[in-house]
């Protein structure tokens, strides 16, 4: 029998030296799914059997070769539970929690702006397109009640683990192409949601990548009114830019922003900053001496005014 706490800390060592960026989380959850229990519970266990022991150091090997932590424990959390994964399939994403809650969002909105009678024979109905593992579908189907979900996936691998955890959720789960899977409800879809997989440029090549993206989901699927995407696949605003002169984005700029701006740019060049401006002299009154306005001669005008000199 061996030690639990040498056997985390041989496991923790052996991943860090492989680059895997969590060892000691990794190295626990390991463990505890070998001893078919949890990570906090470990503290209660003090040794490990020899056979539990030698399948806790193939689990770590095999991590070691950066075989993802969820495909060796089998199981990945998402949102409010936890999903089967394995090989065939992608290990769910934080942004996928994200996309998922989105559509619960909307859904919700459509329900609370929608009449609802006890015989409603017009329900909410939502599309998850490239499923892959069903999480995203599960969590609508979860977290909306009454809600009609479908989902569909292409690959045979990734049908299967999706089968296995939409099972009793009563999401309609079809094998195909998502271009002509729903031909059936067309106009009726409230949400249409789709979390495809990622496709890196280094692995497909530039060219073939740009080839190989998804599809834009059909919008003849969602109701009149309901075309809709998520926040994060708008493409940025752009404000047109105005016209220079009289009101335009010279004349917007902040007068103090302005000033320090040229401050800078004279640094730059080795000007320094501009010697402050000599003040102007106040006016004075002044007569010509012994000319016309002298006191006390007759024939005084009016004082002069004017700069001195």
């Amino acid at each position: 029998m061996a030690v639990t706490r040498e056997l985390l800390r041989s496991a923790a060592e052996r991943l860090r030296a492989a680059g895997v960026a969590s060892p000691d989380h990794d190295a626990a959850e390991l463990l505890a799914h070998t001893l078919g229990t949890t990570r906090g519970r470990l503290v209660l266990v003090t040794d490990v059997p020899g056979e539990a022991a030698a399948a806790f150091e193939d689990l770590v090997a095999r991590r070691c070769g950066r075989v993802p932590l969820q495909h060796l424990t089998g199981r990945a959390y998402f949102r409010h539970g936890e999903v089967a994964v394995g090989p065939g399939v992608f290990v769910p994403r934080p942004e996928t929690e994200l996309l998922a809650g989105w559509a619960v969002e909307q859904l919700t909105r459509a329900r609370d702006g929608r009449p609802q009678t006890p015989d409603s024979a017009d329900p909410l109905v939502a599309v998850d397109l490239c499923t892959g593992s069903g999480v995203i579908a599960k969590a609508i189907a979860e977290e909306v009640p009454g809600a009609r979900v479908h989902a569909v996936e292409l690959d045979d691998a990734a049908h299967a683990w999706a089968a296995r955890n939409l099972a009793g959720t009563g999401v309609d789960l079809r094998h195909g192409d998502l271009a002509t899977a729903f031909d059936d409800l067309l106009g009726t879809v409230d949400v249409v949601v789709s979390n495809p997989p990622y496709v890196p440029l280094e692995a497909w090549g530039v060219g073939r990548a740009r080839s190989a993206r998804p599809r834009p989901a059909p919008r003849a699927l969602l109701r009149r009114g309901r075309a809709r995407r998520h926040p994060r696949a708008r493409p940025p605003r752009r404000r047109p830019a105005p016209a220079r002169g009289s009101g335009g984005r010279r004349a917007r700029r902040r007068p103090g922003r302005v000033r320090a701006r040229r401050v800078r740019r004279r640094r730059a060049v080795g000007g320094g900053p501009r010697p402050p401006r000599p003040q102007r002299p106040a006016p004075v009154r002044h007569r010509p001496a012994g000319g016309p306005g002298t006191p006390g001669r007759a024939g005084a005008g009016p004082a002069v005014t004017g700069w001195a000199p």
